[in-house]
């Protein structure tokens, strides 16, 4: 009786240990990003492009091409982009809206002037991927094409 006692202590302590240390792991999971610090946590290619029918668009197609390339957005608002050949694209300023619905970037010429802001609606942005959606005709919401990017560990040109 006495090691029947000893073993379901025995027993009980290694089932409550497990529950600890399962517990304890929760506690290392990465916090919650911002939508802004999700788009900065990392560097973003151009992957694939996708027409308001969901069928796949060529990166060259002329709906697209202009939206291709790297893009590195900074923790300080700023950022860079560059075609997939490495030749500089634009450069700017950058913010997401606090809900994560749009991102708007100021693109800006080397003396720091506004060349032009343009405002996109996000349809994804995980650590994973990052899509817009944009509208050849901002009159014609039925038609645009959506812009799909994945995390890329690209460096970025000149630095």
């Amino acid at each position: 009786m006495k090691n029947l006692k000893k073993l379901t202590a025995a027993l009980l302590l290694a089932v409550s240990s497990l529950f600890v240390v399962s517990c304890s792991k929760d506690d290392d999971a990465p916090a919650p990003l911002t939508p802004s610090q999700t788009l900065a946590s990392t560097s973003w290619e151009t992957t694939n492009a996708k027409n308001n029918k969901g069928e796949n668009v060529a990166l060259t197609d002329a709906n697209v091409s202009n939206f291709v390339g790297f893009a590195y957005f900074k923790a300080d608002g700023t950022f860079t982009m560059y075609n997939l050949d490495n030749s500089p694209k634009m450069h700017g300023d950058w913010s997401v809206s606090a809900d994560g619905k749009t991102r708007t970037i100021v693109a800006k010429n080397d003396a720091g002037a506004v060349l032009f802001t343009r405002v996109v609606d996000i349809t994804v942005l995980t650590r994973q991927e990052f899509t817009y959606r944009i509208y050849p005709n901002a009159n014609d919401k039925s038609i645009y094409f959506d812009i799909i990017h994945t995390p890329t560990t690209h460096a970025e040109p000149g630095k």
